[in-house]
Parts: C-alpha cells; sequence; structure tokens
C-alpha cells in the first residue's frame, strides 16, 4: 500500500467524522469493501486512519458491518494501534449516562458474525482471554482523567447481537452474569484485530440505562433518538480523548 497509517480509529454510532484536512481513499480487501472510504490524516506528526464502522449514513446495521474488511483495511495500511470508541449503555446503576468506562472484558452474545480469518486450510486458535489492551487501556484511563471526565477503569463489556436493544429480562440477565456496560459491536471487531495482531482498546460513552433502571421509573428504556442525544452532546469530549491519545501513543 501507498498509503500509510500508523493509528487505526473507528467511529460508532454518532462519531461519523473525525479527522481535519483528510484524504479519503478506497480499498478492496479479500473481505470486500470497508464500511466507507478511509480518511487519513496526520495528527501530532502521525498518520491516522479512520473508518466510520457504520457508513457515513449509517447504512450498516451492526450485525452487517464489514468486520473483517474494516480489520484488513487496516492491517493492509500498516496500523499498529486500533482506539475503538463506541456509544454504550450501561447495566450498572452506578455507571450513568455521559460517563465513560474502559472495559477489560467481554462476553460475546451475537451469532452468525463472520468472526474469523482463520477458516482454512490455514487455522489459528488465539488467546483471548483478555480481548483489550492493557497498555492502550491505562493510556485511555490516564487521558480521561486529565481531561477531567468520569471514567469507569475496568468492566465486562456484554455484546449483543443487535439491531434491537435488550428487554427488561434479557438486560437484568445480563447484569446478574458480571455485564457492565453493553453495545452491538465490539465483538467481533476486537477478535479480528487480535488475530490480525493490532492492539485495541473500547472507550465507550455511556448514553443510557439499556431497559431502564429498576426501582426508578422515570429512568425509560433505551431510544436511538437517545443514544444519539446523549453521544452528540459528548462529541467533542471523545474527540479531545482521541487527539490527546494518539499525541501520547509511541509509534
Amino acid at each position: 500500500m501507498e498509503k500509510r497509517a500508523d493509528i487505526g480509529v473507528f467511529g460508532g454510532t454518532g462519531l461519523y467524522s473525525f479527522l481535519d484536512d483528510v484524504e479519503e481513499i478506497e480499498m478492496e480487501t479479500p473481505y470486500g469493501k470497508p464500511s466507507d472510504s478511509i480518511a487519513i490524516a496526520e495528527v501530532d506528526g502521525k498518520s491516522v486512519a479512520f473508518i466510520p464502522r457504520h457508513g457515513k449514513d449509517h447504512r450498516y446495521p451492526p450485525h452487517r458491518i464489514p468486520y473483517r474488511a474494516n480489520i484488513y483495511a487496516m492491517k493492509q495500511l500498516g496500523v499498529k494501534y486500533i482506539i475503538a470508541p463506541t456509544a454504550s449503555g450501561s447495566l450498572k446503576a452506578e455507571i450513568g449516562p455521559s460517563d465513560f468506562c474502559i472495559p477489560d472484558q467481554l462476553i460475546d452474545r451475537t451469532w452468525g458474525r463472520e468472526d474469523t480469518f482463520f477458516n482454512g486450510p490455514e487455522v489459528k486458535h488465539i488467546t483471548f482471554a483478555d480481548p483489550y489492551d492493557e497498555d492502550l487501556r491505562r493510556l485511555a484511563v490516564k487521558v480521561c482523567i486529565e481531561n477531567g471526565l468520569k471514567v469507569h477503569d475496568g468492566g465486562v463489556m456484554v455484546v449483543i447481537q443487535g439491531p434491537r436493544f435488550s428487554t427488561r429480562a434479557e438486560s437484568r440477565w445480563f447484569s446478574s452474569i458480571g455485564g457492565t456496560v453493553i453495545n452491538m459491536t465490539q465483538y467481533p471487531e476486537c477478535v479480528l484485530a487480535r488475530e490480525m495482531d493490532i492492539p485495541y482498546v473500547n472507550i465507550s460513552i455511556i448514553t443510557d440505562y439499556d431497559a431502564g433502571l429498576e426501582g426508578h421509573p422515570e429512568i425509560k428504556p433505551v431510544s436511538h433518538e437517545e443514544v444519539l442525544k446523549v453521544f452528540e452532546e459528548n462529541n467533542e469530549r471523545i474527540k479531545k480523548v482521541l487527539y490527546d491519545m494518539i499525541r501520547k501513543i509511541e509509534v
């Protein structure tokens, strides 16, 4: 590839653009096209590649995102680290909307998604005990604190199939088995990055309480409109975190 990048960023719901003075490139991979054209720009002397995982017009629901093409494109570009912000719901009363959470574990509740590059004849069994890169996690927490944000260090990300949100019973069960936050896109994105040996971190911006908060009838179940509203209110904060992390990452 002529165009190279040091750091990759995936944008989730509400984050469809991120960089300034970009050059957009189109890519093809053995797994099809990525979600959209890839924006490449320089930040503090480092080349950054940005892909909106749902597409700029949010054309891909979570179970249809071309995850393998997105990760493979990052690998082709030479990306050494991936930062993956997402809009996420809270499964804990003490974690509220507009908080940030940097999870360290994951429970996959998706089905039918292409989640490996090794379907044969080459087969690879990867270690996935710790889904998120600990160095990037520590950096994300540090930067959030430096920016005066309320951040939760660690937690269990529950990934559901979508595109619907949880029932109250499902949400209660996810919480009872140790879930901290809930999202629809972290799997298989993070495991594909691991297969490509790219350190990966999630930054969850909490937008809601999933199916509501028991004992608090005034807190309603999540809606897509509410997710967008809260994420947009925090857009500048997440962008500041991303820029600060990029500046501090040694490449």
